[in-house]
C-alpha cells in the first residue's frame, strides 16, 4: 500500500498547475465526484451567485483529482476548496494555511458511509469474496474509494497488503466512472459513496438492477467547503460562510448545490470532526510529509 500510495505523493510534488487568478478574483477549486465537464455547467450559476453576494468576482475551476485541489490551495493558487474528507486531512498536514468552515448536509446528515458495488450475477456475496478480484475506485485519496474501505477490508479480514490482495487497482477518475467499470465488466468490485447509482441512474437505468451492494463502512465525515487564510481576510471568510448558510433557505440554491455534489444542506464545520479520517489513513501506514 505504501508503494501504490507514494505515486500520490509524488504527483503532488511534481504537480504543475495553471495560474489561477488575482487579488481582484477569487477561485473555487472543486474535484470530479462525476464527470468533470457536468460539474464545470453545473458550478456556474454558484460562482455567479458568489459574485453577486460578496461584490468580487468568482470564478469556478475543476480540478484533475483531489491531489491537484490540495496542491492549488497549498500554493495560493485556489482560494475555496470542495474538498473531500481526506483531501482536507492532507491539506491541513501539507499546509497551514487550509481551514475547514462548512461542511455538507446529506439527508438531514453531516456523515456518509461508503459502499461496496459488486455485478448482481458475480457470484460475490461476502468482503472476503473480494480476494483475488479488480477493484476499480476513484483516486488513492477517496475516503469513501479507498481509505474507509482499504482500512476495513484490513481491519475486519486481517489483509495485511491490500494492494497484493486484489488482482488489480484500477483509479477510475470519478464515482461514476468506477461504477462503470464494474457494469462494463473492467473491474470485480468498486467502492463509491452512498448511494453514487443515482448519479449515472438517468442515463443506465439498469444500473440498480445490474449492480448491486456488498456492504458499507463506517460513518465518514462529508465532504468540506475550505479557505485558504492565506488569500482570504477573515472578513471576507465571515461573509463567506454567511452566504453559503444563507443557501439553506434558499430552495434555488440548495438545487444548485445539490446538482453540483448532492448537498441538501450546509453547516458549520470544525477541523476536530475530521481526526477520524487522519486516524483512518494513519492506521494504513500512510505518511504525509
Amino acid at each position: 500500500m505504501k508503494k501504490l500510495f507514494s505515486a500520490l505523493l509524488l504527483s503532488l510534488a511534481t504537480l504543475s498547475l495553471a495560474a489561477c487568478g488575482d487579488e481582484e478574483e477569487i477561485i473555487m477549486g472543486f474535484v470530479p465526484s462525476q464527470d468533470s465537464a457536468n460539474i464545470a455547467d453545473t458550478v456556474e450559476p454558484l460562482a455567479e451567485r458568489l459574485s453577486e453576494e460578496l461584490g468580487v468576482k468568482v470564478t469556478g475551476q475543476v480540478m484533475t483529482n483531489y491531489s491537484a485541489l490540495v496542491e492549488a490551495m497549498g500554493n495560493d493558487q485556489v482560494d475555496i476548496g470542495f474538498l473531500p474528507p481526506f483531501g482536507y486531512a492532507l491539506a491541513t498536514d501539507r499546509y497551514d494555511n487550509v481551514e475547514v468552515v462548512l461542511a455538507s448536509v446529506r439527508h438531514g446528515s453531516t456523515t456518509y458511509q461508503a459502499q461496496y458495488v459488486v455485478r448482481a450475477d458475480s457470484g460475490i456475496e461476502t468482503f472476503a469474496d473480494l480476494e483475488g478480484k479488480a477493484w476499480a475506485f476513484p483516486d488513492l485519496s477517496s475516503a469513501s474509494g479507498y481509505l474507509f474501505p482499504a482500512a476495513q477490508l484490513m481491519n475486519e479480514l486481517g489483509v495485511e497488503d491490500v494492494d497484493s490482495w486484489v488482482s488489480d487497482m484500477i483509479q477510475a477518475g470519478s464515482h461514476d466512472n468506477a461504477l462503470m467499470e464494474v457494469l462494463e465488466g473492467g473491474a470485480d468490485f468498486a467502492t463509491t459513496f452512498d448511494d453514487a447509482r443515482d448519479s449515472i441512474a438517468g442515463d443506465y437505468p439498469e444500473v440498480y438492477d445490474e449492480l448491486v451492494i456488498l456492504g458499507y463502512t463506517d460513518d465518514i465525515p462529508n465532504d468540506t467547503i475550505s479557505v485558504n487564510t492565506n488569500t482570504l481576510s477573515s472578513e471576507l471568510i465571515e461573509q463567506l460562510v454567511a452566504v453559503f448558510m444563507s443557501f439553506n433557505d434558499d430552495e434555488e440554491m440548495i438545487t444548485i448545490m445539490d446538482e453540483v455534489y448532492n448537498w441538501t444542506g450546509i453547516a458549520e464545520a470544525q477541523d476536530s470532526t475530521y481526526d477520524v479520517v487522519r486516524m483512518t489513513y494513519e492506521s494504513l501506514g500512510i505518511e504525509v510529509e
